[in-house]
């Protein structure tokens, strides 16, 4: 069976609130004491407070038919809800700026407050750098790392597999609803990562894909992990994102170089000139995480 707890249902009522952050949901929590006392206050009270006329509406009005659609799916066997107060919420998200409210999970629960390294790059990578990211991803796993990423094509793609080949111990953050999967090509990807790993997005069921929403992503991926590997990525490669959210966020930075003619390298060795750690090996990761080597691990092709 899935979980959730009592009160979930306002939690994710408040979720579906439109165009309000985050941050701004917690701020509502924080006054109004939770989110079932936030829809319980009133409109004089929201208006106290200027909130906006379409979240007025909103909260007089909410979806409760898309959140019973939630709790069905809730009931299904290994999906999860974790709201921004649950005791399973991951802490390192919890610690970045604009935390997402809630966390839909699918598969592995647990998994989220596991020792997480994310791997990232192009979607479109040479055969080297996808291999070099399943290696790095499978070897790491054996390490007893959990391989987090965004699940697009590419090097995110390669790493879920080459975890999925260890010890099958991968987070696939999505940006999109888990009702459907997307990219169309991760179909099978998607399903194997459920059985062993965990699928994870902030996003509502029934939310499409939107490019903005891609973004929202990135701040996740990185704030889960301890640091985040860049494997391949061109001079303004989307992936270079999620660096960027790392360090916002205090994460370590790790990043693959390459030959100097090779263009899918050039984002890689910019971050490496602005202080990147530059990785050879594993134990470049595990050196600058101050992590030692597990004991008789081992990486077999």
């Amino acid at each position: 069976m899935g979980s959730r707890s009592i009160g979930d249902e306002y939690w994710l009522a408040l979720a579906r609130a439109p165009g309000v952050k985050p941050i701004d949901f917690v701020r509502l929590i924080n006054y109004f004491g939770s989110p079932r006392e936030v829809f319980e206050a009133g409109r004089w009270e929201w208006q106290s407070i200027h909130c906006k006329g379409y979240l007025l509406n909103y909260l007089q009005n909410p979806n409760w038919q898309a959140v019973e659609n939630d709790m069905r799916w809730l009931a299904e066997n290994g999906n999860h809800l974790l709201t921004l107060h649950h005791p399973a919420y991951p802490p390192l998200l919890r610690e970045i700026y604009d935390a997402p409210l809630l966390l839909f999970v699918q598969g592995d629960v647990t998994l989220l407050k596991s020792l997480q390294l994310a791997i990232v790059g192009t979607r479109h990578p040479s055969r080297e750098g996808e291999q070099t990211a399943r290696t790095f991803a499978k070897y790491l796993s054996h390490l007893g790392f959990t391989i987090t990423s965004g699940m697009a094509y590419g090097i995110d793609g390669a790493s879920h597999w080459g975890a999925l080949s260890g010890t099958g111990k991968t987070i696939a953050v999505a940006a999109w609803g888990l009702d459907h999967f997307y990219p169309p090509r991760h179909r099978e990807l998607a399903y194997q990562i459920a059985e062993t790993g965990a699928l994870v997005s902030e996003f509502p069921l029934g939310t499409p894909v939107k490019r903005n929403h891609f973004l929202r992503r990135s701040r996740i991926v990185s704030g889960l992990s301890l640091g985040t590997l860049i494997v391949e990525a061109p001079q303004y490669s989307s992936a270079l994102r999620t660096i960027h959210f790392a360090a916002d966020q205090g994460r370590e930075v790790f990043a693959i170089p390459g030959s100097i003619h090779n263009p899918l390298v050039k984002g890689c060795h910019r971050l490496i000139k602005e202080g990147a750690k530059l990785v050879e090996t594993v134990d470049d990761i595990l050196e600058e995480l101050q992590i030692y080597r597990l004991p008789n691990s081992t990486l077999s092709d």
